[in-house]
This record gives C-alpha cells, sequence and structure tokens, in this order.
C-alpha cells in the first residue's frame, strides 16, 4: 500500500499548481467544513485538522480568516463533494474529487478532460472499488511496534503500519481517522505529521510509459486546473 501511495504523492507533485490553485482549493474546503459542521475548530474537528493542513502548506492566514467569515456569514455559495471515476491513458484508473455548487458545469468539465486526453469517464463505481479509502499519517519515528501497540490499545482498526527511512507510516480505514489521530497523540505526544490526510489508495498499481505517461500528465493538468476539483487520485506508475 505504502508504495502505491508514494507513487501518487511524487506524480502529484509534478502536476502540482500555483499557489493560488492552492489557496483556493483550502478556502472551498474551509467554508464548506465550517459552513456544515461550525466555524470553531474546538467543536469541529474535522475543521481544526484541515486547518492544521492549510498552515503547514503555508496558507496565509487572511485567506483561512476570509474562509471562516464567509461560513459564518450565511452567504455564499453552497457547495457539494462531487466524484468522478474514469480510465485514462493507459488504462490507468483515476478518482477526481470536486466542492461544487453546479453538478452540470462541473461534469461537463471534467469529461472534457477526459475526452481531450482520449480517456474514458465512467459512471458511479466503475473504478472505485479497486482503491482503499484511507486515512494516512507518516510522521518521524523507527518503532513501528510501539506505534502499533498504542493504536490496537485503542481499538483502532489498522490496515497496515511502514518504516522506511527512519519514517512511519500509519494506514487506516478513513472511518478510525478521528480515533487513530487521537490514539497517535496520546501514545506518542506532539507529533510534526507530514502527512495526516484521508485518500484513496489504489490497491494495484498500472505501469505506464511513452505516449501514455505525457497523456496521463496533460490530463491531471487540466484537471487540476479546474476550480471545482479538490483532489486528483490514481493508480499511475512511471
Amino acid at each position: 500500500m505504502g508504495r502505491a501511495f508514494q507513487n501518487r504523492k511524487e506524480s502529484m507533485a509534478k502536476t502540482s499548481d500555483a499557489n493560488s490553485k492552492l489557496y483556493s482549493k483550502y478556502s472551498r474546503e474551509i467554508y464548506t467544513c465550517a459552513k456544515s459542521g461550525g466555524a470553531d475548530p474546538d467543536g469541529n474537528l474535522s475543521l481544526r485538522n484541515l486547518l492544521d493542513r492549510a498552515k503547514k502548506e503555508q496558507v496565509p492566514a487572511h485567506v483561512i480568516q476570509k474562509a471562516l467569515d464567509k461560513a459564518t456569514g450565511g452567504a455564499g455559495e453552497d457547495f457539494v463533494v462531487a466524484r468522478y471515476e474514469g480510465f485514462g491513458p493507459g488504462n490507468t484508473m483515476v478518482i477526481v474529487d470536486c466542492l461544487t455548487d453546479n453538478h452540470n458545469r462541473t461534469y461537463g468539465d471534467v469529461r472534457t478532460c477526459f475526452n481531450k486526453a482520449k480517456a474514458k469517464i465512467g459512471s458511479q463505481g466503475t473504478v472505485m472499488h479497486m482503491f482503499d479509502h484511507c486515512a494516512i499519517f507518516v510522521f518521524a519515528g523507527e518503532d513501528e511496534e510501539s506505534v502499533l501497540e498504542g493504536l490496537m490499545m485503542a481499538d483502532v482498526d489498522v490496515s497496515d503500519i511502514e518504516c522506511e527511512d527512519a519514517k512511519i507510516t500509519v494506514f487506516t480505514p478513513h472511518t478510525e481517522y478521528a480515533k487513530a489521530k487521537t490514539a497517535l497523540l496520546e501514545t506518542l505526544g506532539e507529533i510534526d505529521f507530514d502527512v495526516d490526510e484521508i485518500q484513496f489508495v489504489p490497491q494495484t498499481t498500472t505501469t505506464i510509459n511513452g505516449d501514455d505517461i505525457a497523456m496521463f500528465e496533460k490530463m491531471v493538468d487540466m484537471l487540476t486546473d479546474l476550480d471545482d476539483v479538490q483532489n486528483v487520485f490514481h493508480n499511475a506508475e512511471y
């Protein structure tokens, strides 16, 4: 599981957008999270974790505050989650997570990206069954046995745990996110997480080469350029 996760992280790094796209992504996600669960991080664990990630990625304080103010002000858009699946170049599998206030617009934009890459967008469930919806935590450490023991004592369902290059990676089902993070903090104290996210991790990878690589990267670039797209998950390896 870890290798597939790392492949995706490296691929996404190659196709990452400028800061403006990052700020827009977090602004929309913070607004949606605060509007649905409250703007007080102490009472909204999802928001607190989201704010921690935003600060770690150096999203400016004024961007964060503007999104929170917008959520508490009662006005603004009503964004909802939209998820699209399909097959990319080289028969890769792709999941596109969006926050949208207009399903027709977003679906049309995402479908255009697939079409331009000679790829095929599918219906719900087309490739989802080939991904695990995981909470992922990566932090410095070498004693994975004590980490696993702490998680098991807290009755956390651990999917996988790895230790490589003095970094421990913990995978749990996405529904165990809050319980797992609490258990890690109680076991190890304050942790500076390198990764603290919920993602779709592919169960298998598909190796692509030649023209498929260029076409695949073009498709991911086009998707991440869309304002409504929050994340692109895939199983491509190259």
